[in-house]
C-alpha cells in the first residue's frame, strides 16, 4: 500500500503558476510509473503527465511547454510545475503511483480565473 499526499493546489488567474507536490510513504525509486491525472466538473479523469522509473516522460497534448513533471527518489516526491494556467486547467489534480495497482492520492483543487 502507497499512500500519496499532495499539496500546492490553490486560486490563480490566468498566466499565473502553481507547483503541486506528491510525497509517498515509500521509495518511490520502487515504483514504475508515477503521474498526475486531473478531474474537471462534469469530465473524466484525465492524464495530465507521467514519469517512469527510468525517467522517460509524457505529457498531454494541452499541456506540454507549459507543465513539467519531475520525481525526488531521495525525498520520495514527484512535483508537478505548471506555468502559464488557463481556466481549461481548472480541476481537482491526483496524484498516481503504478506498481502491479493503481494508488490514489486524496486529490488538490487547482481553479484558475480568467
Amino acid at each position: 500500500q502507497v499512500r500519496l499526499v499532495e499539496s500546492g493546489g490553490g486560486s490563480v488567474q490566468a498566466g499565473g503558476s502553481l507547483r503541486l507536490s506528491c510525497a509517498a510513504s515509500e521509495s518511490i525509486s520502487s515504483i514504475d510509473v508515477m503521474g498526475w491525472y486531473r478531474q474537471a466538473p462534469g469530465k473524466q479523469r484525465e492524464l495530465v503527465a507521467l514519469i517512469t522509473s527510468g525517467g522517460s516522460i509524457n505529457y498531454v497534448d494541452s499541456v506540454k511547454d507549459r507543465f513539467t513533471i519531475s520525481r525526488d527518489n531521495a525525498k520520495n516526491t514527484v512535483v508537478l510545475q505548471m506555468n502559464n494556467l488557463k481556466p481549461e486547467d481548472t480541476a481537482v489534480y491526483y496524484c498516481n503511483a503504478q506498481r502491479v495497482h493503481n494508488f490514489w492520492g486524496q486529490g488538490t483543487q487547482v481553479t484558475v480565473s480568467s
